[in-house]
């Protein structure tokens, strides 16, 4: 009897490497988007971004989470890359909303006809891999790589390049722009600042590079990076999501600053829900969480949920049945979905080139 008194207590002190995924909010995009220089009007609140809660569980909790069907159990491993510790997840989802802000930007105004010449400024470092030779240098997620060995660094290739011929375990000076994350997930990178590297052979097993005319860098800093990029827009057009990380707010972001930017409206009176990545050029990517995702705007009221098409099948089986489900590809897609075959949508603001 002693020992199932016990057993509550010692099991709500056991925390696991798993995680508790469960349906978060859906709210309205049109409050959190500001826009200056650009002709626009006030949003419809009807579109909705939908996020999810994560939590890291004890074992009592992951009992619980078992008796509850809107709630999935996943393993920590399975929410970075290989290598790259737990303790980079928040910023890796901050990095990936401060991402997806720029990429729906760039998204909705070229959707409405404008070209947008786009700025290289370095490589960012997505992921860093434990103990590896950047994370003892003081390197981590969300920071710029500018240059290695004094020479510049304009995008993620330049990177693999520099590293090419640099032969394993040398010390090289690496440049880069260190990054701030406030509390509520706001990224700043800072001055410049020049650190020693040592570099390490690359590990067995990893894929060549996709860079043009690099198979495999003779040396490895443990970084995974992508192109740190900007685009000139005709006027500033800025998402607030304090504390909501990830991509997944891409496409709901994106028909949000199109509806701004419109004359008309998306929804004509519709509740509308939407999850997926989305690339500058419309690509809408998959996410996670669709399962708890489509409860969260059931429980907003909503009438339609835009999803990954990757992930129709989902949504669907999460629904009540009251919900329509659509699936896209891009955001061509999900923009015929919701005007059928009316107009053209016409932007408040002649488009043109951007210079």
């Amino acid at each position: 009897m002693v020992f199932l008194a016990l057993c509550p207590t010692v099991l709500q002190h056991w925390v696991l490497n798993d995680y508790v995924i469960s349906p978060g909010q859906a709210q309205a995009v049109a409050p959190l988007i500001k826009i200056s220089g650009i002709e626009h009007s006030v949003a419809t609140p009807d579109i909705l971004l939908t996020d999810v809660y994560i939590q890291q569980v004890t074992a009592w909790g992951w009992l619980a989470a078992h008796l509850h069907s809107d709630e999935e159990i996943v393993s920590g491993s399975d929410l970075t890359d290989p290598g790259v510790p737990l303790s980079e997840l928040e910023a890796q989802g901050y990095l990936q909303m401060s991402d997806a802000k720029t990429a729906a930007t760039a998204a909705a105004l070229s959707a409405l006809g404008w070209q947008l010449p786009i700025q290289f400024h370095g490589a960012t470092v997505a992921g860093v891999v434990s103990h590896s030779p950047a994370m003892r240098a003081g390197i981590h997620v969300a920071d710029r790589i500018v240059s290695i060995k004094g020479i510049p660094v304009r995008s993620a290739c330049d990177l693999v390049r520099a590293l090419k011929n640099i032969a394993p375990l040398s010390r090289v000076l690496v440049g880069f722009s260190p990054a701030t994350i406030s509390s509520s997930g706001t990224i700043t990178n800072g001055t410049v600042r020049v650190v020693t590297a040592t570099t390490a052979r690359v590990p067995a097993g990893l894929g060549p590079s996709s860079c043009p005319g690099v198979v495999t860098p003779q040396s490895w800093l443990g970084i995974e990076t992508e192109n740190a990029i900007s685009f000139l827009t005709p006027g500033t057009i800025s998402v607030a999501t304090p504390n909501i990380g990830g991509p997944s707010a891409g496409l709901a972001m994106t028909l949000g600053i199109i509806d701004s930017l419109t004359a008309g409206r998306l929804t004509n009176g519709r509740v509308i829900a939407a999850t997926g990545t989305m690339a500058a050029d419309g690509h809408v990517g998959d996410v996670g969480g669709v399962a708890q995702k489509t409860v969260a705007v059931e429980r907003a009221g909503a009438t339609i949920f835009m999803v990954p098409q990757v992930e129709y099948a989902t949504a669907l089986s999460a629904s009540n049945g009251h919900l329509r489900i659509i699936g896209v590809t891009t955001l061509a897609q999900a923009l015929r979905a919701l005007r059928g075959n009316s107009d053209p949508l016409i932007p408040m603001t002649k488009p043109s080139v951007v210079k």
